[in-house]
């Protein structure tokens, strides 16, 4: 013989039921993260880009290295950016740049990135950014990255605080500035939709009214 549930236990299962639907809701909703537009600092490491922990004022590469940048529109975090799109080849970059005694040579390649990276503005309509390059620099074998950079690309632009802006004076304007978040709730802050958290508390409040119902009725 099955029993019918009591009207109690039903609505406290809906109420269970709504909740954890609510905390799904909470937990699993996409958030779509915050772009920035910058130059990315790369290094060349058994045959692929690798995202550079240190920034170029502090590392120190090696003689017969390849350092990377690229200039795209990335996600926070450093691992998800737009790596540079050419191979770092330091015999094909270093061959015009002979090895001198006391000195190191470093390879730098430059992605200037697409049309849709580049800032409002910072290019006339239809035109494309600067191709991408490739370049030896020979340098004291103290030299950091920055001043590897600094003997091949310039003009450089630092912010006030030391953000590297631009790389051979491109962009002219504009500092890692962050984008608006893409995707279906791109006009919201990211977070879950609030559609479906409003009908998880909907659903979860008449669940409650059942629970004072059956209480009414003992």
């Amino acid at each position: 013989m099955i029993r019918q549930a009591r009207p109690r236990a039903v609505a406290a299962t809906l109420v269970a039921t709504a909740l954890l639907g609510l905390l799904g809701a909470l937990t699993a909703a996409p958030a779509h993260a915050t772009g920035y537009r910058y130059w990315s600092f790369w290094k060349w490491s058994a045959g692929a880009w690798t995202y550079q922990q240190q920034g170029p004022a502090l590392y120190v590469p090696p003689d017969g290295s390849v350092d990377g940048w690229r200039f795209a529109v990335s996600p926070d975090g450093g691992r998800d950016a737009a790596r540079p799109g050419s191979p770092g080849d330091f015999d094909a970059a270093c061959a015009a740049t002979p090895a001198q005694a006391g000195r190191k040579r470093v390879a730098v390649v430059l992605d200037f990135g697409t049309a849709a990276d580049a800032p409002p503005g910072a290019l006339p309509d239809g035109a494309a950014p600067p191709a991408p390059r490739t370049g030896c620099a020979s340098v004291a074998t103290a030299a950091s990255s920055a001043e590897v950079l600094a003997a091949l690309a310039p003009p450089l632009r630092y912010d006030g605080a030391g953000i590297l802006c631009a790389i051979a004076g491109y962009p002219k304007a504009g500092c890692g500035e962050a984008l608006a978040p893409s995707g279906p709730d791109s006009g919201g802050s990211g977070g879950p939709d609030l559609g479906l958290i409003a009908g998880g508390a909907v659903v979860a409040v008449l669940a409650a009214g059942a629970v004072w119902q059956a209480r009414r009725r003992r």
